[in-house]
């Protein structure tokens, strides 16, 4: 079997507790250093919160296996930029790619764009064809008419 055939274990974590077949899960801070200690690659899709912000620095990075690869498409608060690029010149982090930053877009002169071992992306997940935009809001408007629950609320108390 080749090395992109072979299986992949995937972990999650999250703030709380919550069960996802087929991923092994871990919650909480207690939990923060069991998830690192397995993850060969880490991918940061987290919100950005009080509790979130720097959680992607020195300490974290050197729970990690030597040579693990951060993938972070959640928030650029999340890094603490000088420590990622610590931890890719020692070989720590074998290497990044990067789609959201403190700064957006992205300094010409910061450290990402000239680092061998980081790639940078645009930060364009995708467009948002206007017509399907107003279609959703049209939509919720409708759910919250009849007095239903409409998704994606904000919960200001967590940030998200």
């Amino acid at each position: 079997m080749s090395r992109l055939a072979r299986p992949v274990a995937v972990r999650g974590w999250s703030r709380s507790k919550r069960e996802v077949a087929g991923v092994t899960t871990f919650a909480g801070s207690a939990e923060l250093p069991a998830f690192l200690a397995g993850t060969d690659v880490l991918v940061s899709m987290l919100p950005l919160t009080e509790s979130t912000r720097g959680l992607i620095n020195a300490a974290t990075l050197a729970q990690l296996p030597r040579g693990a690869f951060l993938v972070n498409a959640g928030r650029g608060g999340h890094l603490v930029d000088a420590d990622v690029v610590a931890a890719l010149d020692s070989g720590q982090l074998g290497g990044a790619l990067l789609d959201v930053f403190h700064e957006e877009p992205l300094p010409k002169d910061h450290a990402y764009w000239s680092h061998p071992k980081v790639i940078v992306t645009p930060h364009i997940a995708a467009t948002t064809p206007i017509k399907d935009a107003c279609a959703q809001i049209v939509a919720k408007i409708g759910t919250m008419e009849r007095g239903e629950l409409v998704s994606g609320i904000v919960d200001p108390k967590v940030g998200y």
